[in-house]
């Protein structure tokens, strides 16, 4: 995939990366590459705090579960059912993505988008805050949801085109690790922040206090110039709806490389093939173990250090590891941490002397936080191999497939729980669910053949003449695996020294 080579031009930030080459003890060097980024600063604005925005969504989030839990009094399954209904604008966002790499508004096609996103969110949270009436009356409470998870997906997709665009331009991989590390931070204040506002105040203010978030975010987007970032301007065509039609192509033609397909499937049905029951245990925690919102907050919070950390020491050394051993590995502690519910529900924790409130703090978010952590390689593996043009495409089609497989999940946990009879007055079968849980979790080692070994590997095409397979994977980086390369490194030494 060519690319031109950027314009010298007014320098943010200055890039220096050491790569070190043993060709099996014939030769070994290093080199230093300096590289210009411009519009490093404001990108790094605009998208810090967007994700971290994006990350301080839990906390009007927990008030809302609150909410709906003692002042409506939702059935645990009713619960969950709404909380990942109001999830299915988020499947949609492939459409919202193909927009945004084709459909420029304004002098831009991915700043713009991000400012709309981010004022329905504000229209809809800011509702909730002021009237009472859409926020006791259930339809216009699911109404108002609805059109922030509208907004809040229309911005994530292209904030993450963004990044991916702008990585991709300037040759600097796994942004997505500093963008998760950025929700992260917003996780851990936002978990902060919403346990103390319940405690202290009812769910309207946690509302009213992240549509003033949304709204400075919303300054800062409106304040942004695309331009400033450096971006390749698109050829615009006379046709939307053709320009539409040939990026749908383009993006079918991507994702039906293996390289990209395969690793996408596993993705996706190790999180569809898992019933949550998020709900119950939420339902459980308030109703029966009467625990405070500041624990359940900081439970969150220290989740989201866990994550923070994760993906730092990711981003440091686990990043260049075989991909398939270390998904193994996260899989397998993720199917084993589910069982921390069962040991809460079977109250086995005060036998050991470590009280709900304690153990809840230390152990309620391990599970979910390993969900999260294990996206991640998946996301950098993506974003690489994105054909130029169809950042947004491709990125959006990978967080609604996930978003999907995620609803399914959560459709899965409530007939499991109708099924075994977990209701609000009965938990006796909570514990037998959350059993299934874990095994479901733990079946996805069967099939570990479709998670790829190694790293993509970006190599450019010469000239010469190809067969149809590899003008595909020309289109998505032409994807040589690292064993391959280390070979024709090795021939190319052996016939210097000759």
């Amino acid at each position: 995939m060519g690319e031109a080579r950027p314009r010298r031009a007014t320098t943010f930030a200055c890039l220096s990366i050491r790569r070190r080459r043993n060709n099996n003890g014939v030769s070994e060097f290093e080199e230093t590459a300096r590289f210009e980024q411009v519009g490093g600063k404001g990108i790094s604005v605009l998208c810090g705090l967007g994700y971290w925005v994006q990350g301080s969504r839990c906390f009007p989030w927990l008030a809302l579960n609150f909410h709906m839990v003692h002042s409506l009094a939702l059935q645990p399954s009713t619960l969950q059912l709404v909380q990942y209904s109001c999830s299915l604008p988020m499947v949609a966002k492939p459409l919202y993505g193909v927009l945004s790499d084709v459909l420029y508004i304004g002098s831009g096609r991915r700043v713009p988008y991000i400012a709309i996103g981010v004022f329905l969110q504000v229209l809809a949270w800011g509702s909730m805050g002021i009237f009472q009436g859409a926020r006791e009356v259930l339809p216009s409470l699911v109404a108002c949801v609805l059109l922030s998870n509208l907004g809040a997906s229309i911005t994530e997709v292209a904030k993450d085109a963004l990044v991916a665009e702008y990585g991709l331009r300037y040759r600097i991989n796994g942004l997505q690790s500093y963008a998760l590390m950025a929700s992260a931070a917003g996780g851990v204040l936002g978990n902060l922040l919403g346990g103390y506002l319940l405690l202290t105040t009812p769910p309207k203010i946690s509302f009213l206090v992240f549509s003033a978030l949304l709204s400075l975010q919303l300054v800062v987007s409106l304040s942004s110039k695309e331009e400033s970032f450096g971006l390749p301007r698109i050829a615009e065509t006379s046709s939307v709806l053709e320009s539409v039609k040939k990026q749908i192509s383009n993006l079918k033609e991507a994702i039906q490389a293996d390289e990209i397909s395969q690793p996408l499937i596993w993705a996706v049905v190790s999180i569809a093939m898992v019933p949550l029951l998020s709900g119950s245990v939420f339902c459980y925690q308030t109703q029966v173990l009467n625990l405070d919102p500041s624990v359940i907050g900081m439970s969150k919070v220290i989740g989201q250090l866990m994550l923070l950390c994760l993906t730092v020491v990711y981003d440091r050394y686990l990043k260049t590891l075989p991909m398939r051993p270390l998904i193994h590995i996260i899989q397998l502690l993720y199917g084993l941490s589910i069982l921390l519910d069962y040991i809460l529900v079977k109250q086995i924790n005060l036998g050991f002397g470590i009280s709900n409130e304690v153990y809840v703090l230390c152990f309620s978010s391990l599970a979910e936080i390993l969900a999260q952590f294990k996206i991640l390689p998946f996301a950098v593996r993506l974003a690489s191999m994105c054909p130029q043009g169809c950042e947004g495409s491709v990125t959006s089609f990978l967080a609604s497939t996930l978003c999907l497989s995620q609803i399914v999940s959560a459709f899965l946990g409530v007939g499991l729980a109708n099924l075994i009879g977990i209701t609000s007055s009965n938990y006796s079968n909570l514990s037998s669910g959350i059993l299934i849980q874990s095994l479901a979790a733990l079946a996805p080692l069967c099939f570990m053949h479709l998670v790829p070994m190694s790293e993509p590997v970006i190599e450019k095409e010469g000239k010469r003449g190809i067969s149809k397979r590899s003008r595909r994977n020309r289109r998505v980086g032409r994807v040589v695996d690292k064993e391959s390369v280390t070979y024709r490194r090795e021939r190319e030494s052996e016939e210097a020294q000759r």
